[in-house]
């Protein structure tokens, strides 16, 4: 990843930290499932001991199921090797404020053994390795994630107490597109537009969706490891906001029998100089090199649901009829395709059509 100023810099953390602006600051890592977990620290220790020396959390953390219950069959961690630790080092280029946590700033970490060596599983430690290689042919990915999610108007206590039945959602119809309908909950989106912007995400827009209660916030692409550590940004704030306001979301990738939550991803590839390596004079407008890598993704595109669709309640979301893809195809401009082919020049891409809302990115 090229060097690039972070949201919040260090020196600015150490003056807001000297005058109390700053008294918290997490430090957190995707899971498995692409959840922030971490810790809050006192934002003078962590500046006086932590960005030196680093955290430590327990390696259960990447070996846990959505319920955090521990699994078997993990060498990295395990009840035959006592469930030590994994080192959490900052990376400042992540370094930002949280401006629905008062006082608050976040900076995401990289996880390391004792030895020092990486932890290959992490997820951004496999999002890195895949990014190195695919540097040795002069290229960065550049990539967007769309999700959608679900609004209710039941608090998370008791949307829980209910058992997720007979939930109140925010609007009761098809608002896909409707100026009415996002209105309707404009204090509660433009709240989130606004404080994912004071976090250094950039906010395109927000709209509404399908289901009952279901929107959807874009923000601009970025490189591929900076919009992925901003998708667990989002996803994690969001909630945070939510529940603030008295109300609870999902980006559950199927909670009812209407229309799932997708994770849309944009991507292109663009070469040393910043062109897109993507278009050219071939059909579509399209360059050898994406025709290669279009055929790729459709060949791998049956292995690769694995990651797209990581639980069965994803797996429920491939419906006949309910623009979620049910078939390895792609399209140009097409949304019942897996992949579909958009924009041209300079800005055109692939949207993978297949992950939901729960894909770790």
């Amino acid at each position: 990843m090229a060097d690039r100023t972070p949201p919040l810099a260090l020196d600015k953390l150490r003056i807001l930290v000297e005058s109390g602006e700053i008294d918290t600051v997490v430090l957190a890592f995707p899971d498995m499932q692409g959840r922030l977990q971490g810790k809050r620290f006192a934002a003078r220790f962590f500046v006086d001991d932590v960005l030196e020396h680093g955290a430590e959390g327990c390696n259960y953390l990447l070996a846990v199921d959505t319920d955090m219950n521990t699994v078997d069959g993990y060498a990295m961690s395990s009840w035959d090797t006592g469930y030590g630790d994994f080192a959490m080092r900052p990376d400042l280029t992540t370094l930002r404020r949280l401006p629905w946590n008062e006082a608050t700033a976040m900076v995401m970490a990289d996880l390391a053994r004792s030895d020092g060596s990486p932890v290959a599983a992490a997820p951004r430690q496999i999002l890195r390795r895949q990014l190195d290689r695919l540097a040795e042919y002069g290229y960065t990915a550049h990539v967007g994630t769309e999700l959608e999610f679900i609004v209710f108007k039941d608090t998370y206590e008791q949307a829980w107490d209910s058992g997720y039945r007979g939930l109140t959602p925010a609007n009761q119809y098809n608002i896909d597109y409707s100026v009415l309908g996002t209105g309707r909950i404009e204090p509660l989106l433009r709240r989130i537009r606004n404080e994912m912007a004071g976090a250094g995400l950039t906010v395109e827009s927000a709209k509404g969706e399908c289901n009952p209660g279901q929107h959807e916030i874009a923000f601009k692409y970025d490189e591929a490891l900076v919009t992925c550590d901003q998708h667990a940004v989002y996803k994690t704030g969001a909630k945070e906001i939510a529940s603030q306001e008295g109300v609870s979301l999902t980006f559950m990738a199927k909670f009812n029998e209407r229309e799932g939550n997708s994770c849309h991803i944009h991507l292109s590839l663009q070469d040393k100089h910043g062109t897109s390596v993507m278009a050219g004079d071939g059909p579509e407008g399209m360059s050898p090199v994406m025709r290669h890598f279009l055929a790729g993704q459709l060949a791998a595109l049956r292995d690769f649901s694995l990651l797209y669709a990581p639980t069965i309640n994803a797996y429920k979301r491939f419906q006949p009829g309910s623009f979620a893809p049910t078939a390895v195809a792609w399209g140009h401009d097409n949304r019942t395709c897996s992949l579909r082919v958009v924009g041209h020049g300079r800005s055109l891409r692939f949207e993978n059509r297949l992950p939901g809302g729960d894909v770790n990115p």
